[in-house]
C-alpha cells in the first residue's frame, strides 16, 4: 500500500486527507520502531554499565556528547545525497538516484576515515578537556578511541539507511537496526562482564566473558555496527528495487552536480557541528557538579530520548514525503505534508511526555541502582516532560526543511536557540541551582525552539503558496 500511495503521489494523483495521514503513519511507524529498538539498546547498555558503579557510568557520560557531535556530523555529511535521491525518485529519474548512491557512499566513507584519525589523535586529551575526575579518565579515553574505530561502520549505517528511507523503503532499514540493536546487547553481555557462573531456572552454568567493563561496552557496539553495515550495503546495492546497481551503469555524479549536492550537506554539517559543540559545552557545564550529577544527567538524557523517539521517526518520514513531492513538482501537496507531519509529531510527543512524567522513577531506576542518581535523574526528567511537545514541533520541522533541501535553516535556528539562550543561562543556573536548574533552563529553551521552528516553517509554507 505504501508503494501504491507513493506512486500515486509522484504521478500527480489526488490524495485524500485519509490517504495522506495513512502515508505519514505508515512511513513513520517503521522509523519509530527502529528508534525504539535503539533506545531499548541504549537502556540495556546503560544498565549493564551502571551495574559496574558510578565511575563507569560517569566515564561514558563524560564523552557521550562528543560522540553525539561526531555522530551528528557523520549523519549530516550524507544528507545532500539522500535528499537528492528523494528528489530524483520524485521526478521519476531512478538512474540519477543511483548516481547519488555511488557518489554518496564514496564521499561519506572518505569523511569517516578522516574523522577516525582525528579521534585517534585526541582520545587521550578529550576527557581532561571535559573536566573529568582522575579516576574516570582512563576508561573515558578508551571508550572514545573504540568509538572512533567504528566511525566508517556508523557512516555506512547512517547514510545507507537514509538512502533506503528516501527511496520510500522505511521497513528494511528499521528491521536491520532492530536486529543490530539485539546483537549489540548480546555482544555487550559477553564483552562487559567477566567469565562467571549463572543460575537459570535452578540450574547453574558457566558463562564466558571478556570482563572489559567500559571498553567492552564500546567493543560490543562496534561488532554490532559491523553486522549492520554489511546488511545495509547489501540492502542498498543488491536488493533495493530502485537503488540496486545495474550492469552497465557506472560512474557517479559529475563534478558540478557533486559540488551542488555537497553544498546541501554543508549547512547540515555546520548545524550539526554547532549543536554538537553546544551539547559538549552543556556537559562541560555539568561536569564540575560531580559524578552523581554527570551520571544522572547522562541517564536522564537516555531516558528522555525514549520520549522524543516518535518525533525523530516522523521527521524521517517527513523528509521522504516532502522530498519526493518537491521532486515531483507538487507544491500544494508538499505544503499539506508540512502541516500534517508536524501536527502528528506534536500529538505523538505529547502522549509520550505524559508517560515519561508518570514513569520517570522506573525509567531511571532501570539504569542504575544508586539511590542518589535515581532521585536526581527522576527530578530532571519530570522537569523536561513539559517541553517535549514543543521539541516535537522542532524535530519534525527540521525533517521538513531537509526534504525541501533547506538544510541551512534548521542549523541557524538551532544555533540561535542553543548558543544565545540555553548555554549562557545554563552557566548561571549550574552555579545557583545545580542540575535541576540546568534542566529547567533546557526546558524553557526547547519550548522557545519549537515555537521558533513552527513560525519559520509557517512562513516558508506561505511563500510556497505565492
Amino acid at each position: 500500500m505504501n508503494n501504491d500511495l507513493l506512486k500515486k503521489m509522484r504521478e500527480g494523483g489526488e490524495l485524500s486527507r485519509r490517504e495522506k495521514l495513512a502515508l505519514v503513519l505508515r512511513l513513520s511507524v517503521p522509523a519509530v520502531l527502529s528508534q525504539l529498538s535503539t533506545i531499548i539498546m541504549e537502556y540495556i547498555d546503560a544498565s549493564m554499565v551502571g551495574s559496574l558503579g558510578p565511575d563507569a557510568s560517569a566515564a561514558i557520560g563524560l564523552v557521550s556528547t562528543t560522540t553525539w557531535l561526531i555522530g551528528g556530523l557523520s549523519g549530516a555529511v550524507g544528507i545532500g545525497f539522500t535528499v537528492g535521491i528523494a528528489h530524483s525518485i520524485g521526478a521519476g529519474d531512478n538512474r540519477q538516484a543511483r548516481k547519488n548512491v555511488r557518489s554518496g557512499l564514496v564521499t561519506v566513507l572518505v569523511f569517516s576515515v578522516v574523522m577516525m584519525l582525528l579521534v585517534a589523535v585526541i582520545h587521550r586529551a578529550l576527557p581532561r578537556w571535559m573536566g573529568g575526575e582522575a579516576e574516570i579518565l582512563r576508561d573515558a579515553s578508551a571508550y572514545f578511541l573504540i568509538f572512533g574505530l567504528m566511525l566508517p561502520l556508523l557512516q555506512i549505517n547512517y547514510t545507507g539507511a537514509g538512502m533506503l528511507e528516501c527511496s520510500g523503503n522505511m521497513k528494511v532499514p528499521g528491521l536491520i537496526n532492530m536486529i543490530m540493536c539485539g546483537l549489540d546487547v548480546v555482544f555487550n553481555f559477553f564483552c562487559i562482564y567477566p567469565s562467571r557462573y549463572l543460575t537459570f531456572f535452578g540450574k547453574r552454568f558457566y558463562m564466558p566473558g571478556l570482563g572489559l567493563g567500559v571498553k567492552g561496552a564500546a567493543l560490543g557496539t562496534l561488532m554490532a555496527e559491523a553486522c549492520g553495515a554489511t546488511a545495509i550495503l547489501l540492502a542498498v546495492l543488491v536488493f533495493s528495487e530502485k537503488l540496486h546497481m545495474r550492469k552497465g551503469e557506472r560512474g557517479g555524479l559529475g563534478k558540478k552536480k557533486w559540488l551542488d549536492t555537497v553544498r546541501v550537506s554543508l549547512p547540515a554539517m555546520g548545524g550539526s557541528l554547532v549543536m554538537g559543540f553546544a551539547y559538549v559545552m552543556a556537559t562541560r557545564i555539568v561536569a564540575p557538579l560531580g559524578k552523581i550529577a554527570i551520571s544522572a544527567n547522562s541517564f536522564a538524557i537516555t531516558a528522555e530520548s525514549l520520549c522524543y523517539m516518535p518525533g525523530y521517526g516522523i521527521s524521517r518520514a517527513a523528509t521522504t514525503l516532502v522530498g519526493q513531492t518537491r521532486g515531483a513538482g507538487r507544491i500544494k501537496l508538499e505544503k499539506s505534508f508540512h502541516n500534517l507531519t508536524v501536527m502528528v509529531g506534536i500529538m505523538a510527543m505529547t502522549g509520550a511526555s505524559v508517560l515519561m512524567y508518570i514513569f520517570a522513577p522506573e525509567m531511571i531506576g532501570i539504569m542504575t541502582p544508586d539511590p542518589d542518581i535515581r532521585t536526581l535523574g527522576t527530578a530532571v526528567l519530570r522537569i523536561v516532560a513539559f517541553a517535549e511537545p514543543f521539541f516535537g514541533a522542532a524535530i519534525v520541522s527540521e525533517g521538513v526543511f531537509r526534504g525541501m533541501g533547506r538544510t541551512m535553516t534548521p542549523g541557524v535556528l538551532n544555533m540561535i536557540s542553543m548558543w544565545l539562550i540555553r548555554l549562557p543561562a545554563s552557566v548561571w543556573a549550574a552555579r545557583v541551582g545545580g542540575l535541576e536548574a540546568v534542566w529547567l533552563v533546557m526546558s524553557a529553551e526547547l519550548a522557545f525552539r519549537g515555537i521558533l521552528f513552527s513560525a519559520v516553517l509557517h512562513n516558508a509554507g506561505r511563500k510556497l503558496s505565492c
